[in-house]
């Protein structure tokens, strides 16, 4: 049975009733449905709660896909006495730790339309976060970036999810912006997130983001690093 994804239709709802279908043999859960995001793309897994019907609660630690199986599996913290397998319990993200995951995946997404390069890796954080470019000849300016970025979010883009088929992500290759690692495909389907109606970026990408550029805040490119002869690193922050 696959986990119903609530997290990917609506990244703002926190906490849903869902039924827990098993216990893995490390002790991790896995729900018919959450709205916790596991691990991917650069995103950390959320953290949260599970509360059970008698009131007690067990504390999740983070949310991983299970290699194997491809099932969502929330990790609990140490120590707890789990759920049985059948129970009911509400599921529960920690909602400003997520929502600073948001504002700054869709900040990421804005670099990125920014600085013309291929994309070699990256990495989601609450308050700092990086991506790294097979720059070539493209000389970042820090300054300049900053203010770039601070004009998309101020001008409140809106920040949109739709789906378009395999075959047709394979007819629009220039989509993918990552250099290493390619969407996933096999369901049929890849998910895409519009900014700007497509004006300011659109690519495919399974995390969650806000819905308008402005709910960012204001942003600030910290630092630029050398990485090798091509790769330069930049890290974003927000300006808080």
């Amino acid at each position: 049975m696959s986990t119903e994804e609530i997290f990917r239709d609506d990244a703002y709802t926190t906490d849903c009733e869902s039924t827990v279908a098993r216990i893995n043999d490390m002790g991790g859960i896995i729900l018919a449905a959450t709205v916790f995001y596991p691990s991917g793309g650069g995103q950390p897994g959320d953290s949260g709660s599970l509360k059970m019907a008698g009131g007690e609660s067990v504390r999740i630690a983070t949310t991983v896909t299970d290699r194997d199986t491809g099932e969502i599996v929330h990790v609990p913290e140490e120590g707890q006495v789990l759920p049985q397998a059948g129970s009911i319990v509400t599921a529960h993200i920690d909602w400003d730790r997520r929502h600073r995951l948001m504002r700054m995946h869709t900040a990421m997404h804005l670099l990125c339309a920014l600085v013309p390069c291929g994309v070699t890796g990256g990495q989601v954080g609450e308050n700092k976060s990086r991506l790294d470019f097979d720059t070539g000849d493209y000389q970042a300016d820090k300054e300049a970036l900053t203010d770039a970025l601070n004009t998309l979010v101020e001008a409140d883009h809106p920040v949109a999810a739709r789906w378009i088929t395999d075959a047709e992500l394979d007819a629009a290759p220039d989509l993918v912006r990552t250099m290493s690692v390619q969407p996933p495909r096999g369901s049929g389907r890849v998910r895409l997130i519009d900014i700007g109606s497509g004006a300011v970026d659109l690519q495919p990408c399974g995390g969650t983001h806000v819905v308008h550029t402005g709910e960012i805040g204001r942003l600030r490119l910290s630092k630029i690093e050398n990485k090798g002869k091509r790769n330069r690193r930049m890290h974003i922050v927000f300006e808080e």
